[in-house]
């Protein structure tokens, strides 16, 4: 089973998820421990990972985007997603690709980050 990524219409295709890798929801939980310092909700949830992939060699590869290009935390927040996804057990390498096509949604936040910021 895959998670299909965002896509926009005309936009590149950004690659789905490795959803049935044993690693993923461990993954996926340690990008929940990343939070974007201007907003209280975390950057998993509020849409900036499109895909987590993981060969099965266990290198991980995370494509994501900012909350907008000039975000202050830009050249940290890679880092921070490294930080917290390298400790798990059985992780080989952690590759962190910032893009910005297609470009972030409203549509792209789950409902609990919705719901945090007062859009629900």
């Amino acid at each position: 089973m895959t998670e299909q990524s965002p896509q926009m219409e005309g936009a590149p295709l950004i690659a789905p998820s490795s959803t049935d890798h044993p690693l993923y929801e461990q993954v996926v939980e340690a990008c929940r421990s990343v939070y974007d310092p201007e907003i209280p909700v975390n950057i998993y949830d509020l849409g900036l990972i499109y895909t987590v992939d993981i060969t099965p060699e266990s290198d991980v590869k995370i494509i994501m985007t900012l909350t907008a290009p000039g975000c202050p935390v830009a050249g940290e927040m890679p880092g921070w997603i490294v930080d917290a996804i390298d400790p798990i057990g059985g992780v080989k390498s952690v590759d962190v690709e910032l893009v910005w096509d297609p470009p972030r949604g409203m549509d792209m936040m789950s409902d609990e980050a919705r719901l945090e910021l007062g859009f629900m």
